[in-house]
């Protein structure tokens, strides 16, 4: 799981802070928790019961599609509890699990502060889709092609060999080629974006970057987001079968 989701928190040692967690997991056996991961940037969240605590792991009774993506992340946010003692999140990570029982042993426990929820926009992974853009930098300069590795009605993150030419605060226009879920054909869709940052020593490099986009651009934006968030959330449900 990405630390992009949340932020660590030591409130103490490592080690006390476990020891804390774990001792108020061992008084709450039987209560429910609200569990987060993600699953191609899709949020998955589900309650989770808590079963019993022996030996400095604790196991839960979780939801199937849960259980999935924790076998992938290998971790799972937890949200505070009305009853711990403390206002902070948990971080917990997955020493067992099973799809078909329903079944996860945490372990490992942390305290963290969530902020993949802080978004103001549904992102959505497009690993696997026909997803690439040409960045125009404008006044005769040379158009750099990247591809898309998510995208959100707010912005884009992109993987590009070439950062020749591109800096933070720069106002670029993207022509985004995107594949349809539909119909396999590739629309292409104009909007101007400013450059958040460029990060990497060697490419690939990363770039970020937020969209201004018009009323036009913002549609056709949303309607693709919405389409390949429908195909995630299919493909998590067949994947949890």
């Amino acid at each position: 799981m990405p630390l992009a989701y949340y932020d660590k928190v030591i409130r103490g040692t490592e080690k006390e802070d476990f020891h804390l967690i774990v001792q108020f997991l061992k008084e709450m056996v039987g209560e429910t928790f609200s569990f987060l991961n993600y699953y191609k940037e899709i949020p998955v969240s589900y309650d989770a019961r808590l079963l019993s605590v022996e030996h400095d792991m604790a196991e839960f009774e979780i939801h199937d599609y849960q259980a999935k993506v924790m076998a992938l992340e290998k971790k799972v946010l937890i949200h505070s509890h009305p009853s711990i003692p403390v206002d902070e999140d948990l971080v917990g990570e997955v020493f067992y699990v099973s799809v078909a029982r329903k079944r996860a042993i945490l372990t490992r426990f942390h305290y963290a502060k969530i902020r993949s929820e802080l978004r103001r926009f549904v992102r959505v992974c497009l690993e696997g889709r026909h997803a690439d853009v040409d960045i125009h930098l404008g006044d005769g300069a040379a158009v750099l092609p990247a591809s898309i590795t998510d995208i959100s009605l707010g912005g884009i993150a992109l993987l590009l060999s070439d950062k020749t030419g591109l800096e933070s605060g720069q106002n670029v226009n993207l022509i985004l080629k995107l594949e349809s879920p539909d119909t396999a054909e590739i629309s292409e869709i104009g909007a101007l974006c400013t450059i958040v940052r460029v990060t990497g020593g060697n490419p690939p490099y990363t770039c970020i970057a937020e969209f201004h986009s018009d009323r036009h651009s913002q549609q056709a934006l949303a309607y693709y987001i919405n389409q390949r968030q429908v195909e995630i959330i299919k493909e998590l449900k067949e994947l949890a079968a």
